[in-house]
Protein backbone atom coordinates (compact mmCIF):
# COMPACT_ATOMS: atom_id res chain seq x y z
CA UNK A 1 0.00 0.00 0.00
CA UNK A 2 1.32 3.42 -0.99
CA UNK A 3 0.95 6.59 1.00
CA UNK A 4 0.85 10.21 0.00
CA UNK A 5 4.51 10.59 0.88
CA UNK A 6 5.94 10.00 -2.56
CA UNK A 7 6.60 6.35 -3.32
CA UNK A 8 7.37 5.29 0.26
CA UNK A 9 5.19 2.42 1.47
CA UNK A 10 3.42 2.25 4.81
CA UNK A 11 5.73 -0.58 5.91
CA UNK A 12 8.81 1.52 5.14
CA UNK A 13 7.44 4.45 7.14
CA UNK A 14 6.61 2.11 10.04
CA UNK A 15 10.13 0.64 9.97
CA UNK A 16 11.65 4.12 9.93
CA UNK A 17 9.60 5.10 12.99
CA UNK A 18 10.73 1.97 14.86
CA UNK A 19 14.37 2.69 14.02
CA UNK A 20 14.04 6.32 15.08
CA UNK A 21 12.28 5.46 18.35
CA UNK A 22 14.81 2.84 19.48
CA UNK A 23 17.73 5.06 18.52
CA UNK A 24 16.34 8.06 20.44
CA UNK A 25 15.84 5.88 23.52
CA UNK A 26 19.42 4.68 23.21
CA UNK A 27 20.77 8.20 22.71
CA UNK A 28 19.07 9.55 25.83
CA UNK A 29 20.30 6.65 27.95
CA UNK A 30 23.83 6.91 26.54
CA UNK A 31 23.97 10.62 27.33
CA UNK A 32 22.80 9.96 30.89
CA UNK A 33 25.21 7.06 31.44
CA UNK A 34 28.19 8.85 29.90
CA UNK A 35 27.80 11.81 32.23
CA UNK A 36 27.16 9.57 35.26
CA UNK A 37 30.18 7.32 34.68
CA UNK A 38 32.64 10.11 33.95
CA UNK A 39 31.61 12.13 37.02
CA UNK A 40 31.48 9.09 39.32
CA UNK A 41 34.75 7.81 37.90
CA UNK A 42 36.50 11.06 38.76
CA UNK A 43 34.95 11.24 42.22
CA UNK A 44 35.49 7.55 42.97
CA UNK A 45 39.08 7.43 41.62
CA UNK A 46 38.29 4.86 38.90
CA UNK A 47 40.14 5.32 35.64
CA UNK A 48 38.31 2.32 34.21
CA UNK A 49 34.92 3.94 34.83
CA UNK A 50 36.06 7.19 33.21
CA UNK A 51 37.14 5.23 30.12
CA UNK A 52 33.83 3.39 30.23
CA UNK A 53 32.08 6.76 30.21
CA UNK A 54 34.02 7.74 27.11
CA UNK A 55 32.85 4.47 25.56
CA UNK A 56 29.25 5.53 26.24
CA UNK A 57 30.00 8.78 24.44
CA UNK A 58 31.07 6.74 21.40
CA UNK A 59 27.69 4.98 21.64
CA UNK A 60 26.06 8.41 21.58
CA UNK A 61 28.03 9.24 18.41
CA UNK A 62 26.82 6.07 16.69
CA UNK A 63 23.23 6.85 17.77
CA UNK A 64 23.46 10.23 16.07
CA UNK A 65 24.85 8.58 12.95
CA UNK A 66 22.00 6.06 12.91
CA UNK A 67 19.39 8.83 13.20
CA UNK A 68 20.86 10.72 10.25
CA UNK A 69 21.24 7.62 8.07
CA UNK A 70 17.80 6.28 9.01
CA UNK A 71 16.25 9.43 7.59
CA UNK A 72 18.42 9.39 4.45
CA UNK A 73 18.39 5.63 3.84
CA UNK A 74 14.60 5.35 4.01
CA UNK A 75 14.00 7.87 1.22
CA UNK A 76 12.30 6.60 -1.90
CA UNK A 77 14.23 6.04 -5.11
CA UNK A 78 14.95 9.11 -7.22
CA UNK A 79 16.80 9.97 -10.41
CA UNK A 80 20.22 9.91 -8.77
CA UNK A 81 19.48 6.80 -6.69
CA UNK A 82 17.20 4.56 -8.81
CA UNK A 83 17.64 1.64 -6.40
CA UNK A 84 16.82 3.77 -3.36
CA UNK A 85 19.06 5.06 -0.57
CA UNK A 86 19.42 1.87 1.49
CA UNK A 87 23.16 1.66 0.83
CA UNK A 88 23.60 4.68 3.10
CA UNK A 89 22.61 2.33 5.92
CA UNK A 90 25.18 -0.21 4.74
CA UNK A 91 27.92 2.43 4.71
CA UNK A 92 26.90 3.52 8.22
CA UNK A 93 27.15 -0.09 9.41
CA UNK A 94 30.73 -0.19 8.13
CA UNK A 95 31.46 3.01 10.06
CA UNK A 96 29.93 1.63 13.27
CA UNK A 97 31.97 -1.55 12.84
CA UNK A 98 35.12 0.54 12.51
CA UNK A 99 34.18 2.47 15.68
CA UNK A 100 33.83 -0.83 17.55
CA UNK A 101 37.29 -1.90 16.40
CA UNK A 102 38.81 1.45 17.40
CA UNK A 103 37.13 1.24 20.82
CA UNK A 104 38.46 -2.29 21.22
CA UNK A 105 41.97 -1.17 20.32
CA UNK A 106 41.66 1.63 22.89
CA UNK A 107 40.64 -0.86 25.58
CA UNK A 108 43.60 -3.10 24.80
CA UNK A 109 46.02 -0.19 24.80
CA UNK A 110 44.68 1.12 28.12
CA UNK A 111 44.76 -2.37 29.66
CA UNK A 112 48.36 -2.92 28.57
CA UNK A 113 49.40 0.38 30.15
CA UNK A 114 47.74 -0.62 33.40
CA UNK A 115 49.45 -4.01 33.31
CA UNK A 116 52.83 -2.31 32.92
CA UNK A 117 52.20 0.20 35.71
CA UNK A 118 49.89 -1.46 38.27
CA UNK A 119 51.22 0.78 41.04
CA UNK A 120 49.55 3.78 39.40
CA UNK A 121 46.09 2.36 40.05
CA UNK A 122 44.07 3.56 43.03
CA UNK A 123 41.43 1.62 44.91
CA UNK A 124 38.03 2.88 43.76
CA UNK A 125 35.16 3.76 46.08
CA UNK A 126 31.91 1.82 46.40
CA UNK A 127 30.07 4.46 44.37
CA UNK A 128 31.94 3.12 41.34
CA UNK A 129 30.38 -0.31 41.80
CA UNK A 130 26.88 1.12 41.94
CA UNK A 131 27.38 3.12 38.74
CA UNK A 132 28.91 0.15 36.92
CA UNK A 133 26.09 -2.22 37.94
CA UNK A 134 23.48 0.32 36.82
CA UNK A 135 25.30 0.64 33.49
CA UNK A 136 25.34 -3.14 32.94
CA UNK A 137 21.62 -3.51 33.67
CA UNK A 138 20.56 -0.53 31.54
CA UNK A 139 22.82 -1.34 28.58
CA UNK A 140 21.94 -5.03 28.57
CA UNK A 141 18.24 -4.15 28.53
CA UNK A 142 18.94 -1.66 25.74
CA UNK A 143 20.84 -4.32 23.79
CA UNK A 144 17.92 -6.77 23.86
CA UNK A 145 15.42 -4.05 22.98
CA UNK A 146 17.53 -2.79 20.06
CA UNK A 147 18.49 -6.19 18.65
CA UNK A 148 14.82 -7.23 18.64
CA UNK A 149 13.87 -4.14 16.63
CA UNK A 150 16.86 -4.60 14.30
CA UNK A 151 15.85 -8.16 13.47
CA UNK A 152 12.21 -7.18 13.04
CA UNK A 153 12.99 -4.48 10.47
CA UNK A 154 15.92 -6.52 9.03
CA UNK A 155 18.40 -3.68 9.61
CA UNK A 156 22.08 -4.60 10.01
CA UNK A 157 22.74 -1.01 11.06
CA UNK A 158 20.35 -1.27 14.03
CA UNK A 159 21.78 -4.68 14.93
CA UNK A 160 25.30 -3.22 14.84
CA UNK A 161 24.18 -0.43 17.15
CA UNK A 162 22.68 -3.03 19.49
CA UNK A 163 26.04 -4.77 19.76
CA UNK A 164 27.61 -1.40 20.45
CA UNK A 165 25.28 -1.16 23.46
CA UNK A 166 26.34 -4.64 24.59
CA UNK A 167 30.01 -3.72 24.26
CA UNK A 168 29.33 -0.90 26.72
CA UNK A 169 27.68 -3.36 29.10
CA UNK A 170 30.71 -5.66 28.80
CA UNK A 171 33.09 -2.81 29.50
CA UNK A 172 31.08 -2.00 32.63
CA UNK A 173 31.55 -5.62 33.71
CA UNK A 174 35.26 -5.02 33.39
CA UNK A 175 34.90 -2.08 35.78
CA UNK A 176 33.09 -4.33 38.24
CA UNK A 177 35.82 -6.92 37.95
CA UNK A 178 38.44 -4.24 38.50
CA UNK A 179 36.62 -3.05 41.58
CA UNK A 180 36.50 -6.47 43.27
CA UNK A 181 40.01 -7.28 42.09
CA UNK A 182 41.31 -4.17 43.77
CA UNK A 183 39.58 -5.15 47.01
CA UNK A 184 41.45 -8.45 47.23
CA UNK A 185 44.71 -7.10 45.88
CA UNK A 186 44.63 -8.54 42.32
CA UNK A 187 44.50 -5.26 40.44
CA UNK A 188 45.85 -6.91 37.28
CA UNK A 189 42.57 -8.87 36.85
CA UNK A 190 40.95 -5.71 35.55
CA UNK A 191 43.50 -5.32 32.77
CA UNK A 192 43.33 -8.98 31.70
CA UNK A 193 39.53 -8.91 31.60
CA UNK A 194 39.66 -5.66 29.62
CA UNK A 195 41.83 -7.30 26.95
CA UNK A 196 39.47 -10.28 26.65
CA UNK A 197 36.37 -8.10 26.33
CA UNK A 198 38.15 -5.78 23.89
CA UNK A 199 38.97 -8.72 21.63
CA UNK A 200 35.28 -9.75 21.63
CA UNK A 201 34.21 -6.20 20.80
CA UNK A 202 36.84 -5.99 18.04
CA UNK A 203 35.64 -9.25 16.46
CA UNK A 204 32.06 -7.94 16.44
CA UNK A 205 33.20 -4.72 14.82
CA UNK A 206 35.20 -6.62 12.21
CA UNK A 207 32.22 -8.81 11.31
CA UNK A 208 29.90 -5.84 10.83
CA UNK A 209 32.48 -3.91 8.80
CA UNK A 210 33.44 -6.94 6.68
CA UNK A 211 29.92 -8.09 5.80
CA UNK A 212 28.76 -4.55 5.00
CA UNK A 213 31.83 -3.91 2.86
CA UNK A 214 31.07 -7.08 0.91
CA UNK A 215 27.58 -5.70 0.32
CA UNK A 216 28.97 -2.38 -0.91
CA UNK A 217 31.03 -4.19 -3.55
CA UNK A 218 27.95 -6.18 -4.68
CA UNK A 219 28.83 -9.59 -3.28
CA UNK A 220 25.98 -12.00 -4.07
CA UNK A 221 23.97 -14.16 -1.70
CA UNK A 222 25.25 -17.48 -0.38
CA UNK A 223 24.99 -20.66 -2.54
CA UNK A 224 22.17 -22.08 -0.41
CA UNK A 225 19.96 -19.10 -1.22
CA UNK A 226 20.79 -19.40 -4.93
CA UNK A 227 19.71 -23.03 -4.89
CA UNK A 228 16.37 -22.11 -3.32
CA UNK A 229 15.82 -19.38 -5.91
CA UNK A 230 16.66 -21.79 -8.74
CA UNK A 231 14.15 -24.29 -7.38
CA UNK A 232 11.38 -21.70 -7.40
CA UNK A 233 12.24 -20.48 -10.91
CA UNK A 234 12.42 -23.89 -12.57
CA UNK A 235 9.05 -25.03 -11.18
CA UNK A 236 7.19 -22.35 -13.17
CA UNK A 237 5.34 -23.79 -16.16
CA UNK A 238 6.92 -22.65 -19.42
CA UNK A 239 10.47 -22.15 -18.10
CA UNK A 240 12.83 -24.50 -19.94
CA UNK A 241 15.86 -23.34 -17.95
CA UNK A 242 17.55 -20.18 -16.74
CA UNK A 243 20.97 -18.52 -16.85
CA UNK A 244 22.78 -15.41 -15.64
CA UNK A 245 21.11 -15.54 -12.21
CA UNK A 246 22.71 -12.62 -10.38
CA UNK A 247 22.03 -11.21 -6.94
CA UNK A 248 23.09 -8.20 -4.93
CA UNK A 249 22.39 -7.02 -1.40
CA UNK A 250 20.88 -3.68 -0.45
CA UNK A 251 20.85 -3.08 3.33
CA UNK A 252 19.81 -6.67 4.01
CA UNK A 253 17.42 -6.84 1.05
CA UNK A 254 18.14 -8.92 -2.07
CA UNK A 255 17.86 -7.70 -5.67
CA UNK A 256 17.83 -10.34 -8.43
CA UNK A 257 18.45 -10.42 -12.20
CA UNK A 258 17.72 -13.60 -14.15
CA UNK A 259 17.39 -14.72 -17.78
CA UNK A 260 14.66 -17.28 -18.54
CA UNK A 261 14.80 -19.68 -21.46
CA UNK A 262 11.36 -20.31 -22.99
CA UNK A 263 10.06 -22.02 -26.14
CA UNK A 264 10.96 -19.88 -29.18
CA UNK A 265 7.55 -20.28 -30.82
CA UNK A 266 5.44 -18.68 -28.09
CA UNK A 267 4.03 -15.16 -28.31
CA UNK A 268 5.57 -12.12 -26.67
CA UNK A 269 2.63 -11.86 -24.29
CA UNK A 270 3.02 -15.49 -23.18
CA UNK A 271 6.72 -14.97 -22.58
CA UNK A 272 5.89 -11.89 -20.52
CA UNK A 273 3.28 -13.86 -18.56
CA UNK A 274 5.84 -16.56 -17.72
CA UNK A 275 8.29 -13.90 -16.58
CA UNK A 276 5.69 -12.26 -14.36
CA UNK A 277 4.82 -15.62 -12.81
CA UNK A 278 8.48 -16.20 -11.95
CA UNK A 279 8.66 -12.73 -10.43
CA UNK A 280 5.48 -13.27 -8.41
CA UNK A 281 6.54 -16.63 -6.99
CA UNK A 282 10.02 -15.43 -6.01
CA UNK A 283 8.61 -12.37 -4.24
CA UNK A 284 6.02 -14.52 -2.46
CA UNK A 285 8.74 -16.57 -0.80
CA UNK A 286 9.38 -15.66 2.84
CA UNK A 287 12.79 -14.21 2.10
CA UNK A 288 14.51 -10.85 1.89
CA UNK A 289 14.02 -10.50 -1.89
CA UNK A 290 12.68 -7.00 -2.56
CA UNK A 291 12.77 -6.95 -6.37
CA UNK A 292 13.55 -9.19 -9.33
CA UNK A 293 14.27 -8.23 -12.95
CA UNK A 294 13.37 -10.97 -15.45
CA UNK A 295 14.67 -11.18 -19.02
CA UNK A 296 13.03 -13.69 -21.36
CA UNK A 297 15.22 -15.52 -23.91
CA UNK A 298 14.33 -18.02 -26.64
CA UNK A 299 17.91 -19.20 -27.12
CA UNK A 300 20.84 -19.79 -24.79
CA UNK A 301 22.97 -16.81 -25.76
CA UNK A 302 26.61 -16.42 -24.94
CA UNK A 303 27.99 -13.08 -23.84
CA UNK A 304 27.10 -10.38 -26.34
CA UNK A 305 29.74 -10.12 -29.03
CA UNK A 306 29.46 -6.73 -30.73
CA UNK A 307 31.36 -8.05 -33.76
CA UNK A 308 28.71 -10.71 -34.50
CA UNK A 309 26.18 -9.44 -37.07
CA UNK A 310 22.55 -9.72 -36.00
CA UNK A 311 19.47 -9.89 -38.17
CA UNK A 312 17.90 -6.48 -38.85
CA UNK A 313 14.83 -5.27 -36.99
CA UNK A 314 11.24 -5.54 -38.20
CA UNK A 315 10.91 -2.40 -40.32
CA UNK A 316 14.08 -3.22 -42.26
CA UNK A 317 13.00 -6.85 -42.76
CA UNK A 318 9.55 -5.85 -44.09
CA UNK A 319 11.06 -3.23 -46.40
CA UNK A 320 13.53 -5.77 -47.81
CA UNK A 321 10.82 -8.40 -48.28
CA UNK A 322 8.53 -5.90 -49.97
CA UNK A 323 11.17 -5.27 -52.61
CA UNK A 324 12.14 -8.95 -52.92
CA UNK A 325 8.52 -10.11 -53.27
CA UNK A 326 7.26 -7.35 -55.56
CA UNK A 327 6.47 -9.95 -58.24
CA UNK A 328 4.18 -11.88 -55.87
CA UNK A 329 0.85 -10.01 -55.63
CA UNK A 330 -0.50 -12.60 -53.17
CA UNK A 331 1.84 -11.28 -50.50
CA UNK A 332 0.32 -7.81 -50.67
CA UNK A 333 -2.85 -9.21 -49.08
CA UNK A 334 -1.03 -10.75 -46.10
CA UNK A 335 -2.90 -10.00 -42.88
CA UNK A 336 0.08 -10.57 -40.61
CA UNK A 337 3.86 -11.02 -40.70
CA UNK A 338 5.37 -12.84 -37.70
CA UNK A 339 9.14 -12.83 -37.28
CA UNK A 340 11.12 -15.36 -35.24
CA UNK A 341 14.70 -14.31 -34.53
CA UNK A 342 17.58 -16.74 -34.07
CA UNK A 343 20.62 -14.48 -33.68
CA UNK A 344 21.66 -13.59 -37.26
CA UNK A 345 18.72 -15.39 -38.93
CA UNK A 346 14.97 -14.67 -39.17
CA UNK A 347 12.13 -17.13 -39.79
CA UNK A 348 9.09 -15.50 -41.43
CA UNK A 349 5.46 -16.63 -41.10
CA UNK A 350 2.87 -15.00 -43.39
CA UNK A 351 -0.86 -15.26 -42.87
CA UNK A 352 -2.68 -14.96 -46.18
CA UNK A 353 -6.47 -14.57 -46.67
CA UNK A 354 -8.02 -17.98 -47.33
CA UNK A 355 -10.61 -16.54 -49.71
CA UNK A 356 -7.93 -15.18 -52.07
CA UNK A 357 -5.41 -18.01 -52.16
CA UNK A 358 -5.80 -21.40 -53.80
CA UNK A 359 -4.84 -23.94 -51.09
CA UNK A 360 -3.35 -26.25 -53.70
CA UNK A 361 -0.82 -23.55 -54.67
CA UNK A 362 0.17 -22.69 -51.09
CA UNK A 363 3.15 -25.05 -50.92
CA UNK A 364 4.50 -23.85 -54.27
CA UNK A 365 4.05 -20.20 -53.26
CA UNK A 366 5.84 -20.81 -49.99
CA UNK A 367 8.78 -22.44 -51.79
CA UNK A 368 9.09 -19.58 -54.29
CA UNK A 369 8.93 -16.92 -51.57
CA UNK A 370 11.67 -18.65 -49.58
CA UNK A 371 13.90 -19.04 -52.63
CA UNK A 372 13.74 -15.32 -53.35
CA UNK A 373 13.97 -14.20 -49.72
CA UNK A 374 17.02 -16.40 -49.03
CA UNK A 375 19.03 -14.09 -51.29
CA UNK A 376 18.81 -11.43 -48.56
CA UNK A 377 21.23 -13.54 -46.53
CA UNK A 378 19.47 -13.32 -43.18
CA UNK A 379 16.16 -15.07 -43.96
CA UNK A 380 16.11 -18.62 -42.58
CA UNK A 381 12.71 -20.03 -43.54
CA UNK A 382 9.41 -18.77 -44.95
CA UNK A 383 6.08 -20.33 -44.04
CA UNK A 384 2.63 -19.44 -45.35
CA UNK A 385 -0.62 -19.96 -43.46
CA UNK A 386 -4.20 -19.32 -44.47
CA UNK A 387 -6.39 -17.20 -42.22
CA UNK A 388 -9.78 -15.53 -42.29
CA UNK A 389 -9.86 -12.32 -44.27
CA UNK A 390 -9.25 -9.18 -42.27
CA UNK A 391 -7.53 -10.92 -39.35
CA UNK A 392 -6.11 -8.42 -36.84
CA UNK A 393 -2.34 -7.77 -36.78
CA UNK A 394 -1.00 -8.96 -33.46
CA UNK A 395 2.71 -8.79 -34.23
Amino acid sequence: MQTSKGNISDSTIHERKLKTRITLVGAMLNLLLAGLKIVVGIIGHSQALVVDGVHSLSDLLSDGLVLVVNHTGSKAADRDHPYGHARFETAATVFIGVILMIVAAGFIYDAMLRLLEPESLRTPGWIVLYAAVASVLIKEWLYHYTIRVGRKVKSKMIEANAWHHRSDALSSLVVIGAFFGSLIGYVWLDAVAAVIVAIIVGIMGWQFAWHSTRELVDTGVEPETLEKLAEVITTVDGVRSYHDLRTRLMAGRVLIDVHLLVEPGISVSEGHRIGEEVRRRVLEQKSQVSDILVHVDTDMHDKLDLTTPLAPLRNRVLADLKVAWMDFPEVQDASRFTLYYHDEKVAVVLELPADRIDPSRLSELEQNLQEVASQLGYIDTVRCLLSASGAPEYD
